[in-house]
């Protein structure tokens, strides 16, 4: 039964586990990537996301909560400086999670968790794409090019 269960204890105890999602918290912010396997993905989103919403608003209170979760000096530093300049317009949604297939010696599944705003392939507003759309060209370009190839075509016979 699955009763109060709110959320995945992940086979540890509470001390373990929170540390360890502290731990691939303050890496996730570091190197802006990490690799997991899909259930501590999915819990270390919700141990995260809070943290990242909270660094949004550069008070001493909010470092203080944010540091007595992380335990770590560079990663609060990091995240209140760099990380929360780029999400500061997000109303949430601040983790992207993409299933990588299953690992070879256990056969687990394995996630690639990413900071949304640091990835510029999945990301439109961080690279500035050529718009185009897909119909043709304008058609007084066309029809001056064809004009045009038509003429030389003329004069060389």
């Amino acid at each position: 039964m699955r009763h109060g269960k709110k959320f995945n204890h992940l086979g540890r105890k509470t001390a373990h586990r929170k540390a360890m999602l502290a731990n691939m918290t303050c890496s996730l912010i570091e190197h802006k990537r990490i690799n997991t396997t899909v259930a501590k993905a999915k819990a270390l989103r919700v141990f995260a996301e809070p943290i990242i919403t909270k660094s949004k608003e550069d008070t001493t209170h909010n470092r203080r909560l944010v540091f007595s979760s992380l335990r770590d000096k560079y990663a609060v530093t990091e995240l209140f400086k760099e990380i929360a300049v780029k999400v500061a317009d997000r109303p949430g949604g601040y983790l992207r999670i993409i299933k990588l297939g299953n690992r070879q010696g256990d056969n687990a599944p394995m996630a690639m968790v990413e900071l949304v705003d640091y990835n510029e392939i999945y990301n439109p507003k961080g690279t500035k794409a050529k718009k185009t759309t897909r119909r043709g060209r304008s058609k007084k370009a066309d029809d001056t090019q064809v004009e045009g190839t038509a003429t030389e075509g003329k004069s060389e016979e």
